[in-house]
Formats: C-alpha cells, sequence, structure tokens
C-alpha cells in the first residue's frame, strides 16, 4: 500500500479587504464629541472578518469646530489566514465634522417722541443657534439719537474668556 499526498495551497489571488471609517458630523456645542469604528467589505467570499486582525483604536475625538480624521492605517490590519497569502487593506477614511454655530447679534430698535434727551437702547439678542453653555459675549452699546432723524444703534462686542470665535 502507498499512500497519496494530499496537499492545498494558498490561493494566490489577491483578496482586497476595504475598511471605511465611520464618519459623523455634529454642531459644536462645547462638549466632547466622538466617532468610533469601522465597516468591511471583502472582495472575496471565502475570506471574512475572522482571517485577520486589527490593532489601533477606531476612534477620532474632537470639541472644537473643524474636521478631525480617524487616520487607521493599513499596518493597523494584519491577515490570520494562511490560506490567503496576497491580502491588501485599503483604507477609506472617515472623519469627525464638528460644525460651527450660527449666531447673529442684533441691538435693539428703538424710537421715541422728541423731548430733549438722547434715545439710547443697550440691549442686544442672541438669535440663530446662540452660543454654547457657558460661553458669550459682552457687549458695549454706543448708538445715540438726540434730534430728530434716525441713525444706526452701533455697538461693539469681546468674546468672554473660553469663548472660540473659530467656533462661530
Amino acid at each position: 500500500k502507498v499512500e497519496g499526498t494530499l496537499t492545498v495551497t494558498a490561493l494566490t489571488d489577491k483578496v482586497t479587504v476595504t475598511i471605511t471609517e465611520n464618519s459623523g458630523t455634529e454642531k459644536y456645542d462645547g462638549t466632547d464629541k466622538t466617532v468610533k469604528g469601522y465597516t468591511v467589505a471583502i472582495s472575496n467570499e471565502l475570506y471574512t472578518e475572522k482571517d485577520f486582525t486589527f490593532s489601533g483604536d477606531a476612534t477620532v475625538k474632537g470639541t472644537n469646530a473643524g474636521t478631525y480624521n480617524m487616520e487607521l492605517k493599513p499596518e493597523n490590519f494584519t491577515n490570520t489566514n494562511k490560506n490567503f497569502s496576497e491580502v491588501e487593506f485599503v483604507i477609506v477614511d472617515g472623519t469627525l465634522e464638528i460644525t460651527k454655530r450660527e449666531v447673529t447679534l442684533t441691538s435693539a430698535t428703538d424710537s421715541k417722541v422728541y423731548d430733549g434727551m438722547a434715545l439710547t437702547n443697550a440691549e442686544v439678542t442672541v438669535s440663530g443657534d446662540g452660543f454654547a453653555d457657558g460661553e458669550g459675549a459682552s457687549y458695549t452699546v454706543t448708538g445715540t439719537q438726540r434730534e430728530v432723524g434716525t441713525s444706526d444703534n452701533r455697538f461693539t462686542y469681546t468674546l468672554n474668556d473660553g469663548t472660540l470665535a473659530e467656533n462661530y
């Protein structure tokens, strides 16, 4: 009796594993925002997510308005299945986008009958998205009208400490 041998060789066709990082969009509110994870698409149905390992952190965090990249790399993924000799990991970038808040500052409109005294109104209204909790501005209203007629109720503002213009 002579027994033959059975040999299975590794599949040499290239397997492409596409890692698509998750993305998200949030409006700035002064708190940390996070996007985690990724999705996987594989070019060969015989190869599965159990056939590779991941070493890294699939998380992106941010607080201020802007775009933050997750930045996974192909080196974060390792083929662990010896039946596949040619495995390529392709990363599709995902981002966390924190959008700016829209804030409109409007000085008051007022009127009165002439009485010899200057008309002023120091009220400033904040509209739109408004400032995030704990943030804001102080206002100096300089508009004044003493004579019959109309003028702008001019004002300036200074952002409070911890309120960044880049978030608005």
